[in-house]
């Protein structure tokens, strides 16, 4: 395991962090293959992870998120509070409900986080997360009061995260990303703006679509060489942080001509990095719909068409009578949008 600085916290992480999504019991609607180990097992999972040199251990409140709280909480005590680091995060915006929820955060944990993130900040919800009186003033306060250490915001969007980048109240920026969605990766390393920030990534095997065609470790090598400090792997079993942990990976630059040519052995896949440039004059996310049509066609086929089928009628009506366009402008990979849209709708109405 090597380690890295995380941004200008003084914090020294790991490379590879633990995502406790899968060791919870509980009711995680877009994660169904969560593994449920009771709490020994749970923590032997964890301890396993930390012999192999992980400190960093990511976690979010309940009620999504089930009991992977108070399992790392348990796991902290016999490691040593003092050997790991501690990531947590709570889906509220309103000040006064992220205050509430650091505080039940600690007392799931048993021990305060280090870091917390206000957690899936979009482009809907940012203005309350940023306002005075918002999650993230209520996370400065917290931090001066010693509840935490950092404060962070996560997020799948650039826009989102550029802004996180510009705010000197945010120490810590988690975001998604991999091989083959790099287009947030891709502009965060060419903007100065986040040095300085601490950089986590998640989504490294893409809920673990990726896996069918990519080994983890040509996964988690092929993301090394971007600036983030830490890549989350969601761990589950002892096998699953053997696989993620045990060897060092060398940064791999998989270009996305090379990422294409893999996955086009198992199907043809719409060529999408999620750059997030595909701006619709109706507020449509494209790049989602076009996740779910390569997620759909890497074995997560409930899942994608259960998200597809939401408002991929609307969608295509809307894309058929508009004559705007301007989703295609800066795409950097030149993709007919329309033409794509309708290929989904026929694949949602096939299935």
């Amino acid at each position: 395991m090597r380690y890295r600085k995380l941004g200008n916290t003084g914090l020294t992480v790991s490379e590879i962090g633990f995502g406790t999504i899968p060791i919870l019991s509980g009711n995680v609607p877009v994660l169904p293959d969560y593994c449920s180990p009771d709490v020994p097992e749970a923590v032997e999972i964890m301890m396993g992870a930390y012999k192999m040199g992980c400190n960093l251990y990511d976690t979010a409140i309940p009620e999504e998120y089930g009991d992977a709280e108070y399992k790392l909480g348990v796991f902290a005590r016999q490691v040593g509070r003092e050997n790991i680091i501690i990531s947590d995060k709570a889906r509220f915006m309103d000040g006064n409900d992220m205050f509430r929820e650091v505080e039940r955060s600690a007392e799931n944990l048993g021990t305060n986080p280090d870091i917390y993130f206000v957690h899936q900040v979009d482009e809907k919800n940012q203005e309350e997360t940023f306002s005075r009186y918002g999650a993230l003033d209520a996370l400065c306060d917290l931090k001066k009061a010693g509840v935490i250490r950092y404060t962070g915001i996560a997020t799948h969007y650039y826009s989102v995260a550029e802004r996180a980048a510009r705010d000197s109240r945010v120490d810590i920026i988690q975001t998604c990303g991999n091989i083959l969605e790099r287009g947030i990766m891709d502009r965060i390393a060419e903007n100065d703006i986040f040095r300085g920030k601490g950089l986590i990534l998640n989504k490294v095997y893409a809920a673990g679509c990726l896996l069918s065609a990519f080994t983890p470790s040509e996964l988690i090598g092929g993301v090394l060489h971007w600036p983030f400090s830490c890549a989350l792997i969601g761990v589950g079993t002892r096998e699953q942080a053997e696989a993620a942990m045990k060897e060092e990976y060398p940064p791999r630059d998989f270009t996305f001509e090379k990422v294409m040519s893999r996955l086009s052995e198992h199907f043809r896949p719409i060529p999408c990095t999620r750059c997030q440039r595909c701006h619709c004059p109706k507020g449509y996310e494209i790049h989602i719909l076009l996740r779910q049509y390569n997620y759909y066609h890497l074995g997560k086929r409930y899942w994608a068409m259960k998200k597809m089928k939401m408002n991929i009628d609307e969608v295509y009506e809307s894309c058929r009578r508009c004559t705007d366009r301007r989703c295609m402008a800066d795409c950097p990979q030149g993709l007919m949008i329309p033409e794509l849209i309708e290929l989904l709708h026929g694949l949602a109405e096939r299935a």
